[in-house]
């Protein structure tokens, strides 16, 4: 299983990086001191920027944000797939609570009626709002983002991103073709627009809506980008000049990784000029001139979205609303480095931020209870933090645990592999990440039952991350059988 700290895809998915405004962590005892929050998601955002000392990254914006907020350089996803992941942070509870590994399933149906962070926002005298992708679209929120449980409005969804995947890229052959690589001349795409910039200019005018309301604000504003494919306009390709980019440092299938560890990026493999490439499956490599141009693109589309983040940040100090507004940034997927933390974290901590009661810790089982969870609340790191030079809070070694998970079909890699059905879901890969180590058991799974079997283990995977950051080592099979402490399990 590839770490949750790099996660699932080596050019695409994410970090979870997430900054969160100190500015203005005070709870609030009335309506009219009630903080508003503005959650900014971005999908498939890995550590690529400036703020986590990627020299190469243009990301000022974003950077600037984390330079007077709460900045967690290892923060994990809970399963590093966009419909799972949303679900899990958005309601707090794990993947095996909400029982969605895949797209196909509503949780309030499936699993139980759990409330989300919006909702309780909502339920605390809070409008809330919601503006692109927030909630995954389709089955796994009710093809109605959760609507109106959520939200006070319908969510807005862009125009323009019923085009994200058609053809409308641009090729050498001077043809339009559905590809990966898609930096774009935004006047001649349709609509003359792309879905992130219509998501800025609606957040914008619902900010200035909000600032006359006698109520607080939850905004939630998702971007599309980096996710591929890299649609973007052209000139932030400029950005970065193909000579400045350097190939992934590990780039060879690490030793000892087992088959149902390796994920063969067949959503990568149906772009038209991925297909051109006539790449292998599942292990052949891409060529070392396409991997730069698919890092380039990436770094572009960062550089696209930290644009967009700068313009609702700027509109919100023009409006005045900064000093009342908690900002978190976070993407929907994993990564590494100080204290560890989990994206479920979102729930508890946001709540304590604005002044709201903490959700109790959920029982087990919870499918019964609407309102807990089962993340920690950070808020005890704002609240010694928020005196500049007080030395940071040491948590706990037990707390520093985070777990994840990702289900696979079969034991070698097959066309369903990254993105298996749940019916089709024969094993799942279960994540414990340490400060010292990072491990990994491969499971049996009845997907009709929701059970992982623990005693049928098909694999498993250990590595140490200070003499093997890149955890490119597997030493699993070196370990007794990977007897390690499940007893840390949530």
């Amino acid at each position: 299983m590839l770490p949750p700290s790099r996660g699932l895809l080596w050019f695409g998915l994410v970090l979870g990086s997430v900054c969160a405004s100190l500015e203005s962590a005070a709870p609030g005892n009335s309506a009219a001191d009630a903080l508003n929050v503005l959650l900014i998601i971005v999908d498939d955002l890995r550590p690529s920027l400036g703020c986590y000392r990627d020299k190469l990254i243009r990301s000022p914006n974003i950077d600037q944000l984390a330079s007077h907020s709460l900045l967690f350089q290892n923060a994990f996803a809970q399963q590093a797939v966009c419909a799972p992941s949303r679900v899990s942070f958005l309601t707090g509870r794990r993947p095996d609570t909400t029982r969605l590994y895949d797209f196909s399933s509503y949780w309030r149906v499936h699993a139980g009626n759990f409330s989300t962070i919006p909702q309780y926002f909502k339920e605390n005298g809070y409008v809330t709002l919601s503006v692109g992708k927030v909630f995954h679209p389709g089955i796994s929120s009710n093809h109605s983002d959760d609507s109106p449980y959520s939200w006070s409005l319908p969510a807005y969804h862009p125009s323009s991103e019923k085009y994200e995947n058609t053809k409308t890229c641009r090729g050498p052959d001077g043809e339009l073709h559905a590809n990966l690589l898609c930096p774009v001349d935004v006047a001649d795409v349709p609509e003359g627009t792309l879905p992130d910039k219509q998501s800025t200019e609606q957040a914008i005018r619902l900010l200035e809506k909000m600032k006359t309301s006698a109520s607080p604000f939850f905004l939630a504003v998702g971007y599309h980008k980096p996710h591929i494919p890299f649609r973007y306009p052209k000139e932030f390709q400029k950005l970065y000049p193909l000579e400045n980019i350097t190939l992934a440092p590990d780039p060879q299938v690490p030793a000892g990784l087992p088959p149902v560890a390796y994920n063969p990026w067949m959503d990568i493999r149906q772009r038209e000029d991925v297909q051109a490439l006539n790449l292998s499956v599942p292990y052949g490599p891409v060529p070392a001139d396409f991997q730069r141009k698919i890092r380039q693109s990436y770094f572009a589309s960062v550089s696209y979205v930290d644009t967009q983040v700068g313009q609702l940040l700027s509109a919100l100090d023009e409006l005045q609303l900064a000093s009342s507004t908690v900002v978190v940034l976070t993407s929907d997927h994993g990564r590494q480095a100080v204290d560890l933390v989990e994206l479920l974290s979102l729930f508890p901590t946001l709540a304590g931020l604005a002044g709201l009661r903490v959700p109790p810790r959920c029982p087990i089982p919870s499918f019964h209870v609407q309102l807990c969870r089962e993340g920690r609340n950070l808020l005890k790191h704002f609240q010694f933090r928020a005196v500049e030079g007080d030395p940071p809070v040491h948590a706990n070694p037990r707390e520093l645990v985070a777990y994840s998970q990702y289900p696979r079909p079969a034991d070698s890699p097959q066309w369903n592999s990254d993105k298996p059905s749940l019916k089709d879901i024969k094993i799942m890969g279960y994540s414990i990440r340490t400060i010292d180590y990072r491990y990994t058991v491969w499971v049996g799974f009845n997907p009709q039952e929701f059970l992982a079997n623990f005693s049928d283990i098909h694999a498993g995977e250990l590595y140490f991350v200070d003499s093997d950051p890149l955890q490119d080592h597997n030493v699993y099979n070196d370990s007794q059988g990977g007897a390690l402490p499940w007893s840390l399990m949530p």
